[in-house]
């Protein structure tokens, strides 16, 4: 039995999506936080090796919603617009919603969560205290397709079924391979052809060693 356990947990080892190494180079390289967050984010990946999908679902959100403060693009990077990387994130300890759900996304996929399961979501999302809704980005999992779709999200901690979230209106999404109008099944292309953006940050997330 233990011969058994040590070779199923080897074999878990060497199917790992992500390299330890090329992650621990790339945080040296953005700085101190992204290096302080190397070790917790690895031991989180090598605990999900052993996790259902449920608990991976949790450890990814936790990870990203404790560790960000939330911040306005031009506040942490000083533009209007910018999709961080996870290192880039943590390093920053501060990003908006595209920031969130760009790395609970990564993480998921290196923790083996199937990408057709996950999809990164562009919302018009009611805050309490505006009058009009406000563009937002939350992760949406699925189950198995046509299911209700679960939402990780940063403005809240609880990992929901889409129902109980009426405040959020989709607009479009994507994921690693494919683009959606709203939340539909059916495809309107390419994520990396048709969102440049996109194409740019996930090249960027490959380089860390992530994935």
């Amino acid at each position: 039995m233990l011969l058994l356990a040590v070779l199923q947990l080897w074999a878990a080892l060497s199917a790992q999506a992500w390299d330890n190494h090329q992650m621990r180079a790339a945080a040296q390289r953005l700085g101190p936080n992204a290096v302080a967050a190397v070790e917790p984010l690895q031991s989180m990946l090598r605990a999900a090796q052993t996790q259902d999908e449920a608990a991976k679902l949790s450890a990814a959100n936790q990870f990203f919603n404790l560790r960000l403060r939330f911040a306005p693009d031009i506040e942490v990077w000083g533009q209007d617009e910018h999709w961080a990387t996870p290192l880039q994130a943590l390093n920053a300890g501060a990003g908006d919603c595209e920031d969130y759900a760009i790395g609970k996304y990564a993480v998921l996929l290196a923790m083996g969560v199937p990408h057709t399961r996950l999809r990164l979501v562009y919302v018009r999302a009611k805050l309490p205290d505006l009058a009009t809704p406000v563009p937002h980005m939350v992760l949406a999992y699925y189950a198995i397709p046509n299911a209700e779709p679960l939402i990780l999200d940063n403005l809240q901690a609880a990992i929901v079924p889409a129902s109980q979230r009426p405040d959020l209106a989709p607009v479009f999404s994507f994921n690693s391979e494919s683009l959606w109008q709203g939340v539909g099944q059916a495809a309107a292309g390419s994520a990396m052809a048709r969102l440049s953006r996109w194409r740019e940050t996930w090249a960027r997330i490959q380089l860390e060693g992530l994935l």
